[in-house]
């Protein structure tokens, strides 16, 4: 045990215990036909403003489908996750459907962004909606903004002239969170992850990136891929203030997650690949970027059972390259997520199972730091 104890001095990164969920009780932020009138809710995002506070969103559905004239639904708490605010409307487009969450904060200004899509009443992901930017009646890229850490939000800007590619039929932030990258080249940039598809149903994932906190957007290149495809996705900023990206499969590749890599700030990508060691049930992930015991760290969490099971918490201290821990922390039924770091702890707003509550329950001894 002497020797045991040495060690860990010796070493800044040994840890004192694995994450383990938080015993402050888990705490339903959006209960359909309970706190909200909606008959479904899905698909979470969770950011932590440089206030301090917990901005919770996801999709008020009017039925359990993911266009159902779908509102964004917002609640904020103040004390760390312990207790919410009454739900309340982001924003909603009558009969409209608005769909994919995206939350980032410029640090600088302390404004909150929330991207989102919109299809029109009766308009499917897949039902041959129109390609490009241009028809009013097709899917459109949005975002509305926060300048009281998510109390009211904004009228709502259209950015799909700048941001959705001619070829995409449908396009989709996150679901989950944006980044402001801190180091390097690129300090500064405001980075909103994407996927598209076009009219054969093929995704990709690219990334919408503004260097002048948020006033303009700018589409990056591509995620190169071959023998895969790439669909709901996130990024998290590496050491050197490189990216990496994280993506959920879709219709080829093996039941493995995609991951990239980029030195740019999100312009270009390197080929995706496939990681062994995340298997991936055809399901959205999360990612976070934070420091422990020193070290840049990213930590994924996803369901890695055979179906939406078995949420399990990893950590990479080499940017995502490889898994130094891995720990199931939520077994049975677990799908969507979104993370944020909550002091020394990282919260976690999910999905535990059908459609009809998003949770909130931290992971701590997570050794945290710098918030």
């Amino acid at each position: 045990m002497e020797k045991l104890i040495a060690l860990c001095l010796l070493l800044p990164a040994c840890l004192s215990a694995a994450p383990k969920l938080s015993e402050t009780p888990t705490v339903a932020v959006f209960e359909a036909k309970k706190n909200i009138p909606h008959a479904s809710v899905r698909i979470p995002a969770l950011l932590m403003t440089t206030k301090g506070t917990l901005i919770a969103v996801a999709e008020g559905r009017d039925k359990a489908t993911d266009q159902a004239g779908n509102d964004l639904l917002v609640a904020t708490s103040k004390d760390h996750g312990k207790a919410w605010s009454k739900p309340a409307i982001a924003y909603e487009q009558g009969n409209d459907s608005c769909n994919n969450p995206c939350l980032v904060q410029d640090a600088k200004s302390g404004r909150v962004f929330l991207f989102f899509q919109t299809f029109p009443a009766g308009g499917k992901e897949f039902s041959g909606l129109p390609a490009g930017p241009k028809d009013p009646k097709g899917n459109r890229l949005l975002y509305v903004t926060s300048d009281d850490d998510g109390a009211t939000w904004s009228k709502p800007v259209d950015v799909s002239e700048a941001l959705k590619p001619d070829n995409a039929v449908t396009c989709a932030s996150g679901p989950g969170i944006g980044i402001q990258i801190h180091r390097g080249k690129f300090a500064g940039r405001l980075v909103i992850p994407f996927n598209s598809q076009d009219a054969k149903h093929n995704f990709v994932n690219w990334v919408a990136f503004s260097d002048d906190a948020g006033k303009t957007w700018k589409r990056g290149a591509e995620v190169p891929q071959e023998g895969m495809q790439l669909n709901e996705v996130q990024v998290a900023e590496t050491a050197d203030g490189s990216l990496y990206l994280n993506s959920r499969r879709w219709r080829a590749g093996a039941p493995l997650r995609k991951v990239s890599w980029s030195l740019d700030g999100g312009a270009t990508w390197a080929k995706a690949t496939e990681d062994a060691a995340l298997p991936e049930p055809v399901c959205q992930g999360s990612l976070l970027a934070a420091t422990v015991a020193g070290k840049p760290t990213i930590f994924f969490l996803n369901p890695a059972g055979k179906g939406r099971a078995n949420g399990t918490f990893r950590r990479s201290e080499d940017g995502g390259k490889t898994w130094a821990e891995s720990s199931l922390l939520f077994p049975g039924p677990f799908a969507y997520s979104s993370m944020a770091q909550v002091g020394a702890d990282v919260g976690v707003l999910y999905e535990p199972a059908g459609n009809n509550v998003v949770l909130y329950r931290a992971i701590t001894e997570t050794h945290l730091e710098g918030k």
